[in-house]
């Protein structure tokens, strides 16, 4: 099996190595530390299963999971992160990923995971199993309501956007994207120079633009359209 593996933290890269290294049938074709090595080893490199953290330093690992679905659409994405919100699980599910893995599991956790998935299943961690039913039964997604063919996961962010333009100025977009990745409006303000209270104001103006109430709603729905 050849894996691709995104993940930009030394301490996991290695962890993951060690976990592979004892899988002799296992053999790694790329170890991404960013975004932009992810997206270049997706379109050039062959590989049955992508492991992907979402939080990187130069954009979302969601990105990574568009792009290998559109350039290797048969193979597994595992998501391996700390990233446990609602807006994060669903995006990343909805994006592509036939995994989701919590970094908190134990090696036996990480390889019974990676067995599953080249057997045929999704392993989700049960933490994340709650997130995605509360999704579903939020919005009411089911195979009777939803038109065959344009059902979450198959709308494109493209027509999404069509749809409803939200129409984020730059700064907004700057702190949506931040927190996106799981900064607080704290680390935001810190990060972009901003005021506590300025850098509040502008996730007001997401939330109200987007429609959305929470921080992970707020993830989520700038996910389906496109803008993360």
């Amino acid at each position: 099996m050849r894996l691709l593996v995104v993940e930009d933290d030394p301490y996991w890269q290695q962890a993951i190595e060690a976990i592979i290294r004892h899988q002799p049938e296992y053999e790694v074709v790329a170890m991404c530390a960013n975004l932009r090595q992810a997206l270049g080893s997706i379109q050039t490199e062959a590989f049955d299963l992508m492991i992907v953290d979402l939080g990187l330093p130069d954009g979302s690992g969601i990105d990574a999971i568009r792009t290998a679905r559109q350039y290797q659409p048969d193979a597994d994405i595992l998501v391996a992160t700390v990233f446990a919100d609602e807006g994060n699980v669903v995006a990343a599910i909805f994006a592509g990923a036939t995994g989701y893995l919590l970094k908190e599991s134990t090696p036996n956790q990480w390889s019974v995971a990676i067995e599953d998935l080249r057997a045929g299943n999704s392993p989700i961690d049960p933490k994340i199993a709650r997130h995605i039913l509360g999704a579903v039964q939020q919005h009411g997604w089911t195979t009777q309501s939803a038109p065959k063919g344009d059902t979450p996961s198959s709308r494109s962010s493209a027509e999404a956007s069509a749809s409803q333009d939200p129409k984020l100025s730059p700064r907004e977009m700057e702190v949506l994207q931040l927190v996106a990745k799981g900064f607080t409006l704290v680390e935001v303000a810190r990060f972009l120079k901003l005021s506590p209270h300025t850098t509040r104001s502008h996730a007001k103006a997401i939330y109200r633009k987007l429609e959305v109430n929470t921080r992970g709603e707020a993830v989520f729905e700038a996910s389906l359209l496109g803008l993360i």
